[in-house]
């Protein structure tokens, strides 16, 4: 009777097969989810200080220089604004980005202390959680980096160029590849639309040459003698 019994349990029990090769799809599935888990909130962080600052210096210095060129056809008012532009701004990013990473860091770090004083052993989770923090030196440096990167390519597309008109189309240009890339290049590492990215890049930075070409023209020419 125990015997039939078991038999007829044999017989109505169900057989599941597990292959090595599912367990190997599972775990290779598994480190693919891992690998693509990147935390794109973070690396914005440092993109958005990289490319404003890269885009700021070209778009800064460009406009500063389109507006002197349009007064003056002599290369060196053009050069010396754009130098002056490039110092000023430089520091101008540094000191801003210095003093808003280093408020943001303080925010955080005054909220951790409220969360960890209610727990047990808080103090060393803060201690934990204060190396993952923005560092404001870091930040600063990279602005200033980036913003003399941008700021150096319409100076050095119009460092050699004698004749007016072909200095000033060169500037263009030169500015205008650029903003695309820039574009392009932040689409790329913040996962977005690339032409979309580039092509408000580019509008951006013709908008704000053409705004200095066209008031510093409107100013010179009614009689402010430069």
């Amino acid at each position: 009777m125990a015997a039939a019994t078991h038999n007829q349990l044999s017989n109505n029990s169900l057989e599941i097969p597990i292959y090595a090769n599912d367990i190997m799809d599972s775990k290779h599935c598994q480190k693919i989810e891992e690998g693509d888990n990147v935390d794109y909130f973070q690396r914005a962080q440092w993109l958005r200080a990289a490319v404003l600052g890269a885009n700021d210096g070209l778009v800064s210095v460009a406009s500063l220089m389109m507006g002197v060129g349009s007064v003056k056809e002599d290369i060196k008012p053009m050069l010396l604004a754009g130098f002056a532009g490039l110092f000023a701004g430089a520091c101008s990013m540094a000191i801003g980005e210095f003093v808003s990473v280093y408020t943001q860091r303080d925010i955080e770090v005054a909220q951790m202390k409220r969360e960890n004083s209610m727990k047990v052993g808080g103090e060393n989770e803060e201690e934990g959680e204060k190396k993952n923090l923005p560092n404001p030196f870091q930040a600063a440096f990279a602005s200033v980096l980036a913003f003399s990167v941008g700021a150096v390519m319409p100076l050095l597309a119009a460092a050699f160029i004698k004749p007016h008109k072909v200095r000033l189309g060169v500037l263009i240009l030169v500015a205008s590849l650029a903003l695309v890339v820039f574009g392009i290049v932040g689409a790329v590492l913040g996962k977005t639309p690339k032409v979309k990215s580039s092509i408000r890049v580019l509008v951006g930075g013709w908008v704000a040459m053409a705004i200095t070409f066209g008031l510093t023209k409107l100013i010179g020419s009614n009689g402010l003698q430069m």
